[in-house]
């Protein structure tokens, strides 16, 4: 188990815009891909059983981009304890380069936080993230 969680994302055609890069949505739909394999690695089987994530708030920061055939490394990882029923997330997105790093020293091309707050799946309703939830996430 890892406070972070990393994968790595390639843009196909039909995640291209009209601008020639990546679309917006795309990103978006990426982090919640990275997230849910976060909770899905590192969470107790019994939780991700029991418990659901919704997105409460996305705010994005867009400093470059990437074209068809370019990659990413898309890591996440918590910056902080839960407050109630939510839960931060921050997500930085690194080009890859041709050898296979990450481009320019790490540089993020685009970085998010993201508040997400956990639902019951018996009852459907929001429920305040218990202490055993959250450790697996929280940093070392």
């Amino acid at each position: 188990m890892s406070n972070r969680h990393t994968i790595t994302l390639t843009a196909l055609p039909e995640h291209i815009d009209v601008m020639g890069h990546v679309n917006n949505a795309v990103w978006v739909q990426w982090m919640e891909a990275l997230a849910t394999a976060h909770w899905e690695a590192d969470a107790a089987p019994e939780h991700v059983a029991s418990y659901a994530w919704v997105v409460t708030r996305h705010e994005i920061d867009y400093r470059g981009n990437i074209t068809v055939g370019e990659s990413v490394e898309a890591e996440t990882f918590i910056p902080d304890p839960p407050s109630g029923a939510k839960f931060d997330r921050r997500i930085d997105f690194r080009r890859i380069g041709e050898d296979g790093q990450a481009g320019k020293a790490g540089k993020v091309i685009v970085s998010a936080r993201s508040t997400w707050a956990m639902i019951d799946l018996k009852t459907g309703r929001l429920m305040r993230v218990p202490p055993e939830v959250a450790a697996p996430f929280m940093p070392d």
